[in-house]
């Protein structure tokens, strides 16, 4: 039970887009200097991880939220909202950076995968998030493969296997139903294919 926990603390959801875009300079060719990635790898981070961990800390101190899990769905709302808001800022912020229209792309995918998710609030259906967040980013190497000429295989295969490993875990803890962690990462996965395609 340790180790299931151990692995949905290290592939948290506001933990990922980091991974992501840490993986993302290390695996494509740019032009960007040491100094400009770490630069946006803080941007990243900070919007992404310190954000998020503060509202909750802040949530949890106002006793809007019983724990930092945030089980229900009346309890994700008002964060989960706060998300969307926030990636879908980033998204707009990156997209006017020149050659970064990529990551644009990923939080612009993100965006949608929240707001699909906060939809789906409305019919009672709790989406797994630590689940989209894998698909997202296996969505998005995905599409981004079919762009450059670099084989990014390892990186969507990765994913795929650390995607089968988050949902295990997800069900020993009982977290979520089988249902609710598998179209969490099919809403993630597709959503990077949508926004690249029709948006």
């Amino acid at each position: 039970m340790k180790f299931y926990k151990i692995i949905s603390i290290i592939l948290n959801p506001i933990v990922i887009p980091t991974i992501g875009v840490l993986l993302y300079f290390i695996f494509l060719p740019n032009i960007f200097s040491s100094q400009q990635r770490l630069t946006v790898l803080g941007l990243i981070f900070t919007t992404t991880y310190l954000v998020p961990l503060l509202t909750l800390l802040l949530f949890k101190r106002l006793k809007l939220i019983k724990s930092f899990k945030v089980e229900s769905i009346r309890e994700r709302k008002i964060p989960l909202g706060i998300m969307t808001i926030l990636f879908y800022f980033l998204a707009n912020t990156l997209k006017g950076i020149p050659n970064l229209s990529d990551l644009g792309l990923l939080f612009d995918a993100t965006t949608l995968s929240l707001v699909i998710v906060y939809i789906l609030f409305a019919f009672k259906v709790k989406i797994s998030i630590h689940l989209g967040s894998l698909g997202i980013i296996t969505g998005f190497f995905f599409v981004i493969d079919s762009l450059y000429t670099q084989n990014l295989g390892i990186v969507i295969i990765g994913a795929f296997l650390l995607s089968g490993l988050l949902a295990s875990a997800r069900l020993h803890l009982k977290a979520h139903k089988q249902t609710e962690v598998y179209l969490g990462f099919v809403i993630g996965f597709i959503s990077p294919i949508i926004v690249f395609c029709f948006l």
